[in-house]
C-alpha cells in the first residue's frame, strides 16, 4: 500500500467523481483510476463501485475509509514533525527523574538552555533508577537524574552532580516541631510517612535501626500527597533537603546527619547527542549543585547556584555542540 494510493482513493470518496479527483491530486484520470485499483488489488476488494454517472463507495470502501484518512493524517504529520526537526523548529529533550528527585532541580537548566535552542520541547518521565536505565538504553529518554544507584552499566555515563542530605518535614504543630534538631531515638518513636519507590526508610532502616523496625505509616507515590498528611498531621517525612515544601510545613536537620545521597546524571555513553542534549549535560554539570544548609530551625533550604567553574570529572564529552560563550554558565 502506497500513500500516494490512499490519497486518490480518499479524493475520490470525497468528490466521488473522476475527473474532480484527478484535478484535486493534481493527476491525470487513467493514474488515479489506476492507483485505487492497484489499492483494491492490495486489499482484495472492490472500494468503489460505478456505472455510468453514479459513483459510490463499497461496503468495503465504507469500512476502510475512516482507518486509510487517519493513516494519511498520522503519515502527514511524521513528515511535518520530521521536516521541523530538520529545521531545528523543535528540539525535544526528555528527562528522568528518579522518584525522590524533584523537577524543581532542573528548571533552571532548562532555562538556562532555553535561552540559545531553538524550539526546546521537553518531557519529564518518572521512575526508578532501574527502569529509568533501561529507558537510556532504548532511546526512550535522553538523559536521568537519578540518587544512589546500584551497579551502573558500563555504557552509561555517571557523572555525581553533588550530594545532599535528608531531613525531616513536618507540621508546625508536631511534637518535634519546636526541636532544633531531631536525633535518631526520635525517629524510633515517630511514625514516618512512605514515599513509594524511594529507599531512603530503607536506608535509615540499615545505617541506624538494624534491629528494631521502624514505624511506617501512610504510603504515596506522590510527595504533594504525603505534605499534606504531614501537614495534616498524620506523621514526619523524611525527604532530600532540596525537595520543595508546602508553607504549612517546617523542615528540621537530623543530629549528625546520619542520611544523605548522591544525585547523580545518567546518559548513553559514546551516543551522538542532540544539541538540546548537549546544552543539557553540559550546563547541569557546570551548575554548583551545593545546597546551601539552613542553620537550625530555619524552615527551608535555598534552591542552589549557577557555578562559575566547570566539574573536574568527565570535563570533555564527546556529545553535540559547545555552549555559546555568552551563556550565564560560563
Amino acid at each position: 500500500m502506497e500513500l500516494h494510493q490512499v490519497r486518490y482513493f480518499l479524493a475520490l470518496a470525497s468528490t466521488l467523481n473522476f475527473t474532480r479527483a484527478a484535478e484535486q491530486c493534481n493527476v491525470t484520470q487513467p493514474a488515479l483510476t489506476k492507483g485505487v485499483q492497484k489499492l483494491e488489488q492490495e486489499l482484495g476488494g472492490q472500494l468503489i463501485y460505478r456505472e455510468r454517472q453514479l459513483t459510490q463507495l463499497t461496503d468495503l470502501g465504507k469500512e476502510v475509509l475512516p482507518m486509510l484518512e487517519r493513516t494519511l493524517v498520522s503519515a502527514e504529520t511524521v513528515r511535518r514533525k520530521a521536516l521541523e526537526f530538520r529545521r531545528k523548529e523543535v528540539a525535544p529533550l526528555k528527562i528522568g527523574l528518579a522518584p525522590s528527585i524533584s523537577a524543581s532541580l532542573v528548571l533552571d537548566p532548562i532555562a538556562e538552555i532555553a535561552k540559545f535552542v531553538p524550539g526546546l520541547h521537553v518531557e519529564l518521565r518518572e521512575g526508578a533508577a532501574e527502569k529509568l536505565i533501561e529507558l537510556l538504553l532504548e532511546g526512550e529518554i535522553s538523559v536521568a537524574m537519578v540518587g544512589d544507584v546500584q551497579d551502573v552499566p558500563a555504557r552509561i555515563d555517571d557523572w555525581s552532580l553533588f550530594e545532599e542530605r535528608y531531613v525531616a518535614v513536618l507540621a508546625p504543630t508536631h511534637q518535634l516541631a519546636n526541636r532544633p534538631s531531631i536525633g535518631i531515638d526520635d525517629l524510633r518513636e515517630t511514625v514516618l510517612l512512605e514515599r513509594a519507590g524511594c529507599d531512603v526508610a530503607l536506608k535509615i532502616q540499615r545505617s541506624c535501626f538494624p534491629e528494631e523496625p521502624l514505624q511506617l505509616g501512610h504510603c504515596s507515590g506522590h510527595d504533594l500527597h504525603l505534605q499534606h498528611m504531614a501537614a495534616a498531621g498524620f506523621g514526619v517525612i523524611l525527604a532530600p533537603e532540596h525537595m520543595p515544601r508546602l508553607p504549612t510545613l517546617k523542615t528540621i536537620p537530623l543530629e549528625g546527619d546520619p542520611v544523605s545521597r548522591k544525585v547523580r546524571l545518567l546518559a548513553v555513553q559514546g551516543r551522538r547527542y542532540s544539541p538540546a542534549l548537549d546544552a543539557f549535560v553540559k550546563v547541569a554539570r557546570l551548575r554548583d549543585w551545593s545546597v546551601k544548609l539552613p542553620h537550625r530551625g530555619t524552615p527551608h533550604a535555598t534552591l542552589p547556584e549557577m557555578a562559575s567553574e566547570p566539574a573536574n570529572d568527565h570535563d570533555t564529552h564527546a556529545g553535540g555542540q559547545s555552549l555559546p560563550a555568552n551563556r550565564s554558565a560560563a
